[in-house]
């Protein structure tokens, strides 16, 4: 792993938070299922929010989803963005404002769970055929969508594309194709911190302003460790995240290898499926009953980081993956996991 990291403007960090805390405060509970919010969205193009994988660095993206995924915002900013708009822009189509989604086709031309399809303007198709990869940008009306529901309610729905529609495709090569796999994968690690620290400064709140028996929550030992536990799992999440935003970054400027960001990956997805089981568990006992109310905050962040985890690629394969890495490292497995530290121009 490189240490070139980039810093996030303190500016535009501010403002992220600002523009989606204020869209928070006016927007009444979610209820059971979510749908896009097209008002916000507007917003968020106004900004040129929506167009950050483009125009600006891995940190400064991963910061917006950080904060949507913080609000709870429903709006499709890591599929319209980070994965279809990348997409297009690395397969050299241009793309306008609509909004969009990725799906990933089978060689039929069949995604079962496509993120926000049945809400999109366009769906951006990836498939493999006859031993390469293609990209094509295809209006809604151009596939069949039946709709359905994820685990948070957010739309997940089932497209498929007559191969006739696929004819304008563009082919881009197999690195490509793994390099928005390991997007995806990243993109919801990134998704899963912020409602994860989020959830963490609610179970803060909550044991410091709820009393029992006439002192705080806070003031019990088994509470304060399950909060620890949680406070805990999320750093971990978010150092283990940074370092793959970081690796994504020198990626995408050639100064790594796509082998480097898929171990990075792979541990930030790793830690995710253990912080996802301590932090959602944790939280929901700190917060009893009342965590489960479809008014309640906490429901509209613990169901999304379910959902994320298993999403491009489960707990299983990812934790695999970092067993693989280790055992062919030989004698020195650490090394294998962090890769090159550099530091001050030295390589150690």
């Amino acid at each position: 792993m490189t240490g070139t990291e980039v810093a996030v403007d303190p500016e535009l960090a501010a403002l992220f938070d600002k523009v989606l805390a204020d869209w928070r405060a006016a927007r009444p509970s979610a209820g059971a299922t979510l749908d896009m919010d097209r008002t916000l969205w507007g917003r968020l193009t106004e900004l040129g929010l929506t167009r950050l994988a483009r125009e600006a660095d891995w940190p400064t993206l991963a910061e917006l989803l950080r904060a949507a995924a913080r609000h709870a915002a429903p709006v499709p900013l890591a599929e319209h963005d980070a994965l279809a708009g990348w997409a297009l822009a690395t397969a050299g189509i241009e793309a306008d404002d609509q909004i969009r989604t990725l799906a990933r086709l089978d060689s039929a031309g069949l995604d079962p769970a496509v993120p926000w399809a049945s809400q999109a303007d366009r769906i951006v198709g990836l498939w493999p055929a006859d031993g390469s990869w293609f990209v094509a940008d295809l209006a809604a009306s151009e596939v069949m969508i039946v709709a359905g529901r994820d685990l948070a309610g957010a739309p997940r729905d089932r497209v498929s594309v007559d191969p006739v529609a696929l004819r304008a495709a563009v082919e881009i090569s197999a690195e490509v194709a793994t390099a928005l796999g390991l997007r995806g994968a990243l993109v919801r690690a990134v998704q899963a911190s912020g409602a994860i620290e989020r959830i963490v400064d609610l179970c803060v709140r909550h044991v410091t302003e709820r009393h029992q028996f006439g002192r705080p929550l806070a003031r019990f030992q088994a509470v304060q460790h399950l909060v620890a536990d949680a406070a805990a799992e999320a750093t971990l999440l978010t150092a283990a995240t940074a370092a793959a935003v970081a690796l994504a970054a020198a990626y995408d400027s050639s100064q790594a290898t796509l082998a480097e960001l898929e171990r990075a990956v792979a541990v930030a997805r790793s830690v995710l499926g253990v912080s996802a089981d301590v932090v959602v568990r944790n939280a929901h006992q700190v917060h009893g009953a009342i965590g489960t109310t479809l008014e309640h905050p906490l429901q509209e962040l613990t169901r999304p980081v379910l959902a994320w985890r298993s999403d491009y690629g489960s707990v299983r394969h990812w934790d695999r993956r970092v067993a693989e890495i280790v055992a062919s490292a030989g004698t020195d497995p650490w090394s294998a996991l962090i890769g090159r530290i550099e530091h001050e121009g030295e390589t150690r």
